[in-house]
């Protein structure tokens, strides 16, 4: 699931007079409604802070990489997710697509610019444009990985149907996509195993049945754990036997602009109007 991000915006335009000036560029109304979601969208396609941080994890993952690959008791999937002994099995990296290796703000974007939201069919027709670009430093450890002979699986909540255009979009980028486990979206079947809305659960432990896991990335705990209450304090809980883990084996990513920790805030109640919704991300807010 998509969701934005409830940011305060506060847009200014300055026009300088001189003699000669190109041509300004067009001002929004001023009874345009500010779009909460502008802010989290500029930051992740124009900051250089937002690509430093993807380089900087990256960089240090690969750099631990084949330590845990020579290290025989080493695993990233937690006790409910390993339901076959990880010893003698092949090494495999698990990686999140979305905002984890590809970047798909361009379709956030559309809908800052439209005022539109996310519904599923808009989502289908952007992946299948093929036109999310690599996140940074990701292509470089992916490559990295398939050359010492560690798998790369991509365990993403992109609808199994979009398999194909996901697997093309991944390859024209230069991304290792190889293998029937290469791409693992939801409505993936888990025979013994019965998935919960888009929990990864029941796809991680068809991971284990087939291979030791050295690293874990994303960019919602989803990716990492099932997490049973979406509360701000099942959350907390959901993670706290694995902090350790968080830079050795999980690498956390950062995504201003949807996921689980928003209606978090709003108790999971999508059936109410954005402006309620607003209302109560507003009073989760510290103001001290």
């Amino acid at each position: 699931m998509r969701v934005h991000l409830s940011l305060a915006l506060v847009a200014s335009w300055l026009l300088a007079g001189c003699a000669s000036v190109s041509a300004p560029h067009a001002t929004p109304s001023a009874t345009t409604a500010a779009d909460d979601n502008l802010d989290a969208v500029a930051w992740t396609q124009t900051a250089i802070e937002h690509d430093l941080i993807y380089v900087q994890t990256y960089r240090d993952a690969q750099a631990r990489l084949l330590a845990a690959l020579h290290d025989p008791h080493w695993d990233a999937l937690t006790a409910a997710d390993r339901v076959a002994p990880a010893a003698g099995l092949p090494p495999a990296v698990v990686l999140d697509i979305d905002e984890t290796v590809l970047d798909n703000s361009p379709y956030q974007a559309r809908m800052v610019r439209s005022g539109g939201t996310y519904d599923e069919a808009s989502w289908a027709a952007w992946c299948k444009e093929e036109k999310a670009r690599a996140l940074p430093g990701a292509l470089a450890f992916t490559q990295y990985a398939a050359a010492h002979g560690i798998a790369v699986i991509y365990l993403s909540n992109r609808p199994q149907d979009l398999d194909t255009v996901t697997r093309a979009n991944l390859r024209k980028l230069g991304f290792p996509v190889s293998g029937a486990d290469a791409f693992l979206g939801l409505g993936t079947a888990v025979p013994g195993c019965m998935q919960h809305g888009t929990d990864k659960g029941c796809r991680r432990q068809l991971v284990s049945r087939k291979y030791r896991v050295l690293m874990q990335f994303g960019d919602q705990l989803g990716d990492f754990v099932d997490i049973a209450h979406n509360t701000e304090t099942g959350r907390r809980a959901a993670i706290a036997d694995h902090l350790n883990w968080i830079g050795t084996r999980w690498f956390v990513l950062p995504n201003p602009t949807y996921g689980s920790w928003q209606p978090a805030l709003f108790h999971n109640n999508w059936h109410q109007s954005p402006a309620q919704r607003r209302v109560q991300i507003m009073d989760s807010l510290r103001y001290e």
